[in-house]
């Protein structure tokens, strides 16, 4: 393969899927200037000439004093039809990376118009953690590709940021976002005699109540005495938003967004269950169209 003639096919056609080509090619005649740039090219196409492993293994392989930190990386890429118009749209999340660390920052949306080749670039409020991901999928039955966006904090909780964009007459508008979700889902957790908790969820006026016997006899002879009331009064907590699954419940072609926040007991990681709210568009919003909570498995004695 000869880089050279590949850079003037690339020249000429005005091509931009012979960046794979360029980048296999520079790779392959040991050249380590040029791949930096062809690479990330190449990285913008979901399926590239050359494997997505074999051109991000080439900028590891960089010197790292010829590396840029400061540079964006395409964490995530999907194809799909965004603004409903029959063409093929590309779809990224591009993001610095922390050195020595799986930590990302500047987490950025891009939108590259297939009809048009142009760019449209979305920033969050919350736009650094882990594992930014992307899912394409028909959440408001428009029957054009909506997009989920989640990145997971790595705190304590588990919690994850999380967004869903639309195309709404011709506008890119945010249709979910996790922050306005957990403000708007608060709850009461108690723990009750007789090893049960109650949950009540504020926004749906409803009461769940677990059955904490699962949770084994050590666990509950710590804060219930023989009779099985309580020592002491104690109350738990509901995490933010520590999940967002897309769900197609009715296989009608749209999805429904299933949320999951973990219960927590006395302390972070004394998990009770969790609550599952499945949310479906209504034309202008995501409403609730159920709520149950599910608790852990016991040994069978």
């Amino acid at each position: 393969m000869d880089p050279y003639f590949h850079r003037k096919v690339i020249q000429e056609a005005n091509d931009l899927d012979y960046w794979s080509y360029l980048a296999d090619a520079q790779v392959r005649a040991g050249i380590i200037g040029p791949p930096l740039q062809t690479v990330d090219k190449a990285l913008w196409y979901p399926n590239p000439y050359a494997s997505r492993h074999v051109l991000q293994s080439t900028l590891q392989s960089v010197p790292s004093r010829v590396m840029n930190p400061y540079r964006s990386s395409i964490v995530a890429a999907k194809r799909g039809d965004i603004n409903g118009d029959g063409v093929i749209d590309n779809v990224f999340l591009t993001a610095n990376k922390t050195p020595d660390s799986p930590f990302w920052k500047n987490v950025t949306l891009v939108i590259r118009d297939g009809r048009t080749n142009r760019d449209q670039q979305i920033s969050f409020k919350n736009n650094a953690g882990y594992n930014p991901t992307l899912f394409l999928g028909d959440f408001t039955g428009n029957k054009a590709d909506d997009i989920l966006v989640v990145i997971d904090t790595g705190g304590s909780g588990g919690a994850v940021y999380a967004y869903v964009f639309s195309s709404i007459n011709g506008q890119m508008r945010k249709i979910f976002n996790s922050d306005a979700f957990n403000e708007d889902f608060k709850y009461n957790v108690a723990y009750q005699n007789q090893y049960k908790a109650a949950v009540i969820s504020y926004k749906l006026n409803e009461m769940y109540i677990l059955d904490l016997t699962y949770k084994g006899r050590e666990y509950l002879t710590e804060i219930y005495n023989k009779n099985g009331v309580l020592k002491a009064p104690i109350e738990g907590w509901v995490n933010p938003l520590s999940g967002l699954y897309p769900v197609d419940f009715n296989r009608d072609g749209t999805y429904e967004l299933e949320a999951y926040q973990r219960i927590a007991g006395r302390y972070n990681a004394d998990s009770l269950g969790f609550v599952q709210t499945v949310l479906k568009w209504n034309g202008r919003a995501f409403s609730v169209d159920r709520q149950n909570v599910s608790i852990f498995g016991g040994d069978v004695s």
